[in-house]
């Protein structure tokens, strides 16, 4: 009641900090904070993750979550990303005082003047030892890109932090010595991720495997040229629990990856990129790996049928496979996969330029469950091939195809007629296929809500009124179909309300009434690009704005139509806006003082 604070008088701390928990979005939890001084401390206590960029320091950012956040259990840290300070409205205090501690922090933790800029934004050893004692909760641990941080700086981490499950050190320059402690330390390790980790050897995978074989579940290696087959020979040996493993090196050889897989038998996820592995290596995973259920196979040159025919008569479990850049496989092995392993549901077949319609024809009479294809630069595989497809997985959901030259629109048409389960269709410069196609998939798939057509000449308004009349999209790229205008994007506009994301880049005959159609039909709609739409101009962008208070995005680069007046108008007239992408000249001074964090420029030449 007025003047009384009943909330905070009879519900106790345990309620108030559940109740925060199951609030819904972020932004939700920052309001219920600036309630009052009871609340915000309370809600800290519900915060599990946190994230960090590398603007600023990240060493002074953790020094000061780590005082605030304590139950905190994941951390993410990747020095790719730049996290900016949010600038809504009533925040420029909270900001200031938010300066005014992190140079407290530097003068407390002593930061040296003559450290490089380079440096300062960069994550060191210091900063993971303070990560490390302010969140000894924590389980899951992504240190992305962190080139400054060393074996000391991780070892801090590994005794602080015994409760680890999850380590991700892709990019970071650690040696052999860190990834010792972390085998000797944090016993209960599950997921390990060495991408891109140059200075590790054999020596610090062997400690590791050494020490938490036991728990270990998951491990990718990938550019490593110190890691060989003898740290394969170590986790065969003592990681007895191994589900995922994902190699890409050209140091590691059948030897190695026998060793696993013999040594593992649980093994479900294999990723494979290796150039010196064999037929006879995978003749080994189809004799020994029999609850695997995902095979990725990337640019294997020394391999052929031989080998998926072994994979076809072992792995009855296999549901996901990727085919990608393997030159000497044909329709003969993808027919050994599909009459072999029925139970598939996920295929990728990418530039495997020796497989054709034969092998798809098997696919379609024999992988029943099978919900998700994508063919990509697939030119040997034809409409048929796609029939059979249309005719025998009566459950597929998702299908991708790029640069397929003979796939047309009688396969469109057999995919939309048996495929009324679809809900995902993303073309990409198949030439072929052309308005009928799409039209069938309008009037036969009611479920498809993601349709991309990226430059599909043969593709226009036609088909997108077809669509609209039967399906409710959520997501639409129609990029560089030249033949679509203002009539298909009005339709999709009056027939899709639900439009969350419009791709509408490079039509010459798109303009302003289609922008006032989405904009008066589409409230929804968080992104939008329009990129080389020469006929939109300020007008357009005023009707879409105007109603499209949930715009998060909008790209307009070389829109001739578009002036400083146009962004002006967008960055004024849309509360959630985070990105504008646009030619750095059409910007004033006074949109960059008023929104400069959320405009992103393309330069060009006048």
């Amino acid at each position: 009641m007025r003047g009384h604070n009943w909330i905070n008088t009879l519900l106790p701390d345990e309620l108030l900090i559940e109740i925060f928990r199951r609030l819904d979005s972020k932004s939700s939890r920052d309001a219920c904070s600036l309630v009052c001084t009871r609340w915000l401390r309370l809600e800290r206590l519900t915060r599990a993750a946190i994230r960090i960029g590398a603007s600023g320091s990240p060493d002074l950012f953790i020094h000061l979550l780590a005082a605030r956040f304590s139950n905190v259990t994941t951390v993410h840290i990747d020095e790719r990303l730049s996290v900016s300070i949010p600038t809504h409205f009533g925040r420029r205090r909270a900001s200031e005082n938010s300066a005014v501690k992190l140079h407290y922090v530097a003068d407390k933790y002593g930061s040296s003047s003559d450290q490089s800029e380079f440096d300062s934004l960069c994550l060191s050893d210091s900063g993971l030892s303070a990560l490390a004692e302010g969140f000894p909760k924590l389980e899951k641990l992504r240190l992305i890109w962190c080139s400054n941080v060393t074996s000391e700086g991780l070892s801090s981490l590994a005794r602080k932090c015994i409760s680890l499950k999850s380590l991700d050190l892709q990019g970071c320059y650690v040696g052999d010595q860190g990834l010792a402690a972390i085998g000797q330390c944090c016993k209960q390790l599950e997921d390990l991720n060495l991408r891109f980790c140059e200075g590790l050897s054999d020596t610090g995978l062997v400690e590791l495997a050494l020490g938490v074989g036991n728990s270990l579940k998951s491990i990718g290696v990938a550019a490593c040229a110190k890691i060989t087959d003898i740290s394969m020979e170590a986790v065969g040996l003592h990681c007895r629990s191994l589900e995922t493993l994902s190699l890409d090196s050209e140091f590691i050889h059948n030897k190695g990856l026998v060793s696993v897989i013999r040594g593992c038998p649980h093994l479900k996820v294999l990723k494979l990129q290796c150039i010196n592995l064999t037929d006879d290596a995978l003749k080994v995973v189809g004799v020994s790996c029999l609850s695997l259920e995902m095979l990725a196979l990337y640019s294997f040159q020394r391999f052929t049928d031989k080998g998926l025919c072994a994979i076809g008569e072992g792995c009855k479990k296999l549901k996901n496979l990727t085919l990608s850049d393997c030159y000497f496989l044909s329709d003969k092995g993808l027919e050994a996969i599909a009459t072999g392993c029925k139970e598939l549901t996920h295929l990728e077949v990418n530039g495997c330029h020796s497989i054709g319609t034969l092998g798809l024809e098997s696919v379609g009479k024999s992988c029943q469950h099978l919900s998700e294809l994508a063919l990509l630069y697939c030119q040997r595989i034809g409409d048929t091939g796609l029939l059979q497809i249309g005719q025998g997985c009566k459950y597929l959901q998702a299908l991708h195809l790029v640069d397929c030259s003979s796939i047309g629109d009688e396969a469109m048409c057999g995919i939309a007629s048996g495929c009324k389960n679809l809900k995902k269709l993303h073309i990409r410069r198949c030439y072929e296929i052309g308005s009928k196609g799409i039209i069938a998939v309008g009037e036969n798939c009611k479920l498809l809500t993601d349709l991309s057509i990226r430059f599909c000449d043969r593709v226009g308004d036609a088909a997108l009124v077809a669509i609209a009349e039967g399906c409710s999209l959520h997501y639409l790229n129609v990029s560089g179909c030249h033949q679509i205008g203002d009539g298909g994007v009005v339709a999709i506009a009056r027939g899709c309300p639900q439009l969350c994301y419009l791709d509408v880049s490079v039509l010459q005959n798109l303009g302003d009434m289609a922008m006032a159609e989405v904009g008066e039909h589409c409230p929804l709609l968080k992104e939008i690009v329009l990129s080389h739409c020469r006929q939109i101009t300020d007008v357009g962008l005023a009707h879409l704005v105007k109603s499209c208070r949930m715009l998060e995005s909008c790209h307009m680069v070389y829109c001739s139509g578009i002036t400083s007046v146009g962004v002006a108008t967008v960055v004024s007239s849309c509360p959630n806006i985070r990105k504008v992408l646009v030619e750095k000249w059409k910007v004033s001074q006074r949109t960059k003082r008023r929104a400069g964090s959320v405009i992103s420029y393309v330069c060009v030449d006048l």
